[in-house]
């Protein structure tokens, strides 16, 4: 039997596998400096770039080379498929709605939990939204572990900072400044496309400061052809007097998991593949029937006016019209033509399709009818206006309105996020992520979008628990942290939303299950053979840390197999130990440390797809075999592992 990895993928090692199989002459063996001993060396693949640069020929860029770095960028790089043993502890108690709910709740640095997300959910997020820290030299970044040595930083940059903190303020007086929140922002971001599905969409909120450095980043990660936008949002609406210019916006950085090029124009001819489901990412939304609008009770219904000029120049639209009720002769404006030629242009106006401004003296316009054209859709703007789209303001108004005061600095409006999650088509049962959970107004956008149309849509939370400072309205209110805000205010906002949507919001899932960060669940047993005595064996005998339940192994196991987290789960009692099953069958896991035949028996007669024991359930090799025999026997497609 396999034993459990309970180590995050190794995206690295992954990857070197996926140069193999393209070109095999340029992998070799080299020393694992990590896992070797000065008695045991142990070896890695590894791939020889001299090689491979004479197998590509050409194609391998020179000495100079249009790119964007940082100091410390090659270790940003390597810390995204460097893998961790760590794993995700549930903490019912904190939970709403445990045994119902799809959503997730995750407390912890972000990085470390993309990397354990990344089985789990691989390919399967619709849309991530996330807003990040600006990076304003006020307000706090994250120390990743990943930090240069002494020798590199001052090789590097000359200067070197012993905080060891978790977060820091980084302000405009480091020297790494901008480097710092390149090599926070981007493992993060090459972790969170592995989870985009193909139709994925990112949505980045960023401010001035850092919006350059992003958007570069993105490029390189995301791929330049996949911008889809780089939104300004109006994010305040007063004027600031005491600078050169008042600051009234922020921006939304779009990027797409894969757009396509080609009929990317909404017209007749290509309508149908606009609306396909696995077409364009971002697909047209309903038309604004309140825009539409029928002053002359035309019988074709409800109409608006439209330009009848378009952009270019071509000679055979270009001709003169003559409006019938003055005689006055319209050309096109400048570097323009006309929509039609003259002769469709002459239908047109027989069918009273062409109207010369509301009075009958303008130029020439071309009525768009709400039925003929509901079917295309329309695409948004790109940029955001406050009054529309909501402020900060709106935002602070909606956390007093549930908590009576502001307790968080910086929150985004609902109606930004629900903004987003149409243009995003988040549709009914689609999965959203944001790792920089914040106030969590991305679970509180979800959640009333699903009251409105009564969509599944489900959402995943992550944040670090950043103590509130002593001083703050969210200290004296009694929040330590940021994370308990967030998950008071679901709770809340789940509430409300589910008592002003009544009969509606019946079915609607308000709850979410509280994932922490921690470490590994397995004993750190790695000791060369010298160093052992006889109190470390016997603190030994299990491998399995003392405080950890068998809730807490069941979903480490659900992380190392790949398996999603929101799923529904069962525990029963056979012959005196405890079976849990994992969504009726995807997992049946024992964890006693000891286990009858019967209960093996019993659980291969249910044909789980995995099934995983502890390893010290069964004292001798024959007993073992003795499982594995029964499972090829009962069971032949069941996979069996331990811990």
């Amino acid at each position: 039997m396999d034993k459990m990895r309970f180590e995050s993928v190794n995206i690295n090692s992954a990857n070197i596998d996926k140069i193999a199989e393209l070109f095999p002459e340029a992998i070799t063996e080299g020393l694992d400096e990590e896992k070797s001993t000065p008695e045991n060396k142990v070896y890695k693949k590894v791939v020889n770039f001299e090689v491979l640069r004479t197998l590509l020929g050409e194609e391998v860029s020179g000495d100079e080379a249009y790119e964007f770095t940082w100091i410390g960028k090659r270790e940003a790089i390597r810390e995204a498929g460097r893998p961790i043993r760590k794993t995700l502890r549930p903490c019912v108690e904190d939970s709403k709605n445990w045994d119902t709910t799809e959503n997730l709740y995750i407390e912890g640095d972000n990085l470390d939990v993309l990397k354990l997300l990344q089985e789990s959910y691989l390919g399967k997020v619709k849309m991530i939204y996330i807003d990040p820290p600006y990076n304003t030299g006020n307000d706090f970044l994250y120390r990743d572990n990943f930090a240069q040595s002494r020798e590199e930083y001052d090789e590097d940059a000359g200067i070197y900072d012993e905080d060891d903190n978790r977060l820091i303020r980084n302000t405009e007086s480091n020297g790494r400044f901008h480097s710092d929140w390149c090599s926070m922002i981007y493992p993060r971001l090459v972790l969170a496309r592995n989870l985009l599905r193909e139709d994925g969409v990112i949505f980045i909120s960023i401010d001035d400061g850092e919006q350059g450095q992003l958007k570069k980043i993105c490029d390189e990660v995301f791929g330049e052809s996949n911008l889809a936008a780089c939104i300004p949002w109006q994010s305040r609406l007063s004027m600031q007097n005491d600078t050169d210019f008042s600051a009234n916006h922020e921006y939304l950085v779009v990027y797409a998991k894969r757009r396509r090029f080609e009929n990317r124009r909404l017209k007749e001819s290509n309508v149908g593949i606009w609306h396909k489901k696995d077409s364009f990412v971002f697909r047209p939304l309903p038309l604004d029937k309140d825009k539409f609008d029928n002053p002359d009770n035309d019988p074709r219904g409800l109409w608006k006016a439209d330009p009848f000029d378009a952009p270019n120049v071509r000679p055979n639209l270009t001709y003169p019209v003559i409006n019938p009720n003055t005689g006055e002769k319209h050309l096109p404006p400048s570097g323009r033509c006309w929509r039609i030629s003259p002769d469709k242009f002459s239908s047109a106006l027989a069918e009273g399709r062409i109207i010369f401004g509301k009075n009958g003296k303008g130029r020439p316009q071309m009525k768009s009818f709400y039925e003929e054209k509901k079917e295309f859709g329309s695409i948004d703007n790109s940029w955001f206006s406050g009054d529309k789209i909501g402020t900060a303001t709106a935002a602070t108004k909606e956390l007093q309105s549930l908590f009576g005061k502001s307790l968080f600095e910086t929150p985004k409006p609902t109606s930004l996020l629900k903004k987003i999650c149409t243009l995003g088509f988040l549709e009914s049962d689609d999965i959203i992520l944001d790792f920089f959970s914040g106030s969590a107004t991305t679970a509180h956008a979800v959640m009333q979008l699903n009251a409105e149309d009564s969509g599944k849509r489900k959402f995943i939370m992550v944040q670090l628990p950043e103590v509130c400072p002593e001083d703050s309205e969210a200290a004296k209110a009694g929040y330590k942290n940021i994370c308990e805000i967030g998950k008071e205010r679901i709770r809340r906002a789940g509430e409300k939303i589910k008592e002003e949507a009544g009969l509606m919001a019946e079915d609607l899932d308000i709850g979410f299950r509280v994932l922490k960060l921690d470490d590994t669940n397995m004993k750190d047993v790695y000791y060369a053979a010298d160093e052992y005595n006889q109190d470390m064996l016997a603190k030994l005998e299990s491998n399995i840390k003392d405080d950890r339940t068998e809730t807490d192994l069941l979903y480490g196991c659900l992380l190392d197999w790949g398996l999603p987290l929101s799923m529904p789960h069962t525990h029963e009692e056979l012959d005196g130990v405890t079976i849990h099953n994992y969504n009726n069958g995807d997992l049946i896991a024992c964890f006693a440390p000891k286990i009858s035949e019967k209960v093996v028996k019993e659980i291969a007669k249910r044909l789980p797809l995995r099934v995983v024991f502890r390893d010290s359930s069964f004292s001798s090799s024959p007993e073992k075999i003795n499982v594995e025999e029964i499972f090829k026997l009962l069971a032949p497609k069941t996979t069996v592992k331990v811990l």
